[in-house]
């Protein structure tokens, strides 16, 4: 592979190939021409994803109808996308020293198609979405929406992959375990118990982060514990230190499952870091903490897909919380960049 000049204009060769492909970025500044994901090639179409060799694609879950509290994040995919300073794939990961978008081929799969207000048709739509991403060999990074809308992503990673195989990384403030939410089965606020119930992933593949502030009820915690959750609350962190409480996370999703799902819902942070999402919980992690962890679990776990929920836009404050959602994904996208170097190397 040609090394790329991270020093490069906008109008250079970032991939070193004598020309710019779709893959390089596109010539314009990150403030004009279309609004992908860093800029790199709208692919909508499986077959084409599967075609042109692509490794990660960005999908966009645009549903909020199933939040309790604060509506918006239905506009979370976009803002998203285009809270982003670079123009091209010239992207070069300082701490890693690699250039993701260069390492890994990366398009932007365009939204599922979510008709507003029905949320059971939106969760269909994004089922078919991503298991459109996954049969053609594509690692999916999907852009919510509220967290209603990783029971229908995960159910199609499961499936998939095989059901049982998959543990989910939960990141966030609650634990998305309630039986419902003023009678309402596929809200926010139940994800996580539907995809126990349904049998995609088993209760015992999934730790959860982050946890604080006053839900779920002590009723919720003992289910939860009935299914073999594990779980480790901001206290522990507080305790503990960020990093000993993300060792033993990591050894228990490792304990059982073979691949990796990763979910964060950027509530997860303290309100400081992310004012733009639907359900604020102040005592969180910094974005230094989160940014941290997910490239950590990419680069060393069997990662297979991501979700990045609640970001609200209207809450937002500079744009710092659609800001961090980015790079979320971008230091995933370099962490798995990372690990595809290793394995080529044979490290």
């Amino acid at each position: 592979m040609p090394v790329p000049d991270p020093d490069a204009s906008l109008t250079d060769d970032p991939q070193g190939t004598g020309e710019l492909d779709e893959f390089s970025g596109g010539r314009h500044p990150a403030f004009a021409g279309l609004q992908t994901f860093m800029k790199m090639p709208l692919i909508e179409d499986p077959a084409e994803l599967k075609r042109k060799k692509v490794d990660v694609a960005i999908v966009g879950a645009p549903l909020d109808w199933a939040a309790t509290y604060r509506a918006g994040a239905r506009f979370g995919p976009r803002a998203i996308r285009q809270a982003n300073y670079m123009s091209s794939a010239i992207a070069h990961h300082l701490g890693l020293g690699l250039m993701p978008l260069v390492v890994l081929r990366v398009a932007d799969a365009g939204d599922a198609l979510c008709p507003p207000g029905d949320i059971a048709a939106g969760h269909r739509a994004i089922e078919k979405k991503v298991k459109g991403v996954l049969e053609a060999g594509v690692l999916p990074i999907v852009l919510g929406g509220d967290h209603s809308i990783t029971l229908p992503s995960a159910t199609a990673v499961a499936d998939h992959h095989g059901r049982g195989r998959v543990g989910i990384i939960h990141f966030d403030a609650h634990a998305d375990t309630s039986e419902d939410s003023w009678g309402v089965v596929l809200s926010h606020g139940t994800p996580m118990r539907r995809l126990i119930e349904s049998g995609a992933v088993p209760g015992k593949n999934f730790v959860q982060v982050g946890l604080r502030g006053y839900w779920p009820p002590p009723n919720v915690f003992a289910w939860m514990k009935e299914q073999g959750m594990r779980w480790h609350l901001m206290r522990e962190i507080e305790d503990r230190g960020f990093d000993a409480v993300i060792d033993d996370a990591i050894a228990e999703a490792l304990d059982g499952p073979e691949l990796i799902y990763l979910s964060v819902d950027i509530d997860v942070l303290d309100p400081a870091h992310a004012p733009g999402t639907g359900t604020p919980e102040p005592g969180g992690l910094t974005s230094m903490e989160l940014l941290r962890a997910t490239r950590r679990i990419a680069q060393e776990l069997n990662l297979v897909a991501v979700d990045i929920v609640e970001v609200a836009p209207a809450y937002d404050s500079a744009e710092i919380t659609a800001a961090v959602a980015n790079r979320v994904a971008l230091e995933a996208i370099s962490g798995l960049a990372a690990r595809k170097l290793a394995a080529s190397q044979g490290r």
